[in-house]
């Protein structure tokens, strides 16, 4: 009996050894995985906490060029749209829609929320922190030679083992707290298109 027990305790062994994955390869396949989001397109959500004012929430949904957020603080809540030519902000609380043009010199909202992930360890020592049967625990501290003053000094990154995607990815700039969560490959064309005919009540204030 103590014999068959030391094989099999010697075979999960061996086993565990098999599977065990480094911090690179795991990593390289949360690259794989995200590269999905070009073709399907993504969501998730970003929580900026700032002193006294409290926390910002907001769902972005990307697909293509096209982008939608759903911004919520404190009972207000704020509706973004942009197909890259037109911006259009919807104002729940006032039913206001303002349309106006977009800057192509501006910020990207749907090509910063697609590329949130790409590179993002670039710069950066990743060292295991903890690991669970969900999902690994990664802290990410910059590296000297990393000039960018953008970059933040250390990230905290959470990948799931089921699907290796991100579970979350948080760091602090500036005593502002910033953490985007709740990733989910695949986006409709329906998500991120304004449809005027959904806010028929709306005042509309046409800037374009």
């Amino acid at each position: 009996m103590r014999r068959i027990l030391i094989c099999l305790l010697a075979g999960m062994l061996a086993a565990s050894a098999l599977f065990a994955q480094t911090t690179e390869e795991i990593l390289t396949r949360m690259d794989q995985e995200a590269s999905r989001f070009d073709k399907e397109g993504v969501s998730m959500v970003m929580d900026m906490k700032i002193p006294i004012l409290g926390t910002f929430s907001t769902k972005m949904y990307t697909l293509g060029d096209k982008y939608k957020g759903v911004l919520e603080f404190k009972g207000h809540k704020e509706i973004t749209w942009s197909d890259g030519v037109t911006d259009w902000e919807y104002d729940v609380s006032k039913n206001e829609i303002t349309i106006k043009k977009a800057d192509p010199s501006g910020d990207n909202a749907a090509g910063d929320s697609m590329n949130a992930l790409d590179g993002i360890t670039d710069g950066y020592d990743i060292k295991l922190k903890k690991e669970t049967a969900e999902a690994w625990y990664f802290r990410c501290t910059k590296t000297k030679s990393n000039t960018n003053k953008d970059d933040p000094k250390t990230m905290d990154l959470v990948i799931s083992k089921g699907n290796y995607l991100p579970i979350s990815l948080s760091t602090t700039m500036k005593a502002v707290k910033v953490t985007m969560h709740s990733f989910v490959a695949g986006v409709t064309e329906k998500e991120v298109t304004f449809n005027l005919a959904d806010y028929p009540n709306a005042k509309i204030i046409d800037k374009r």
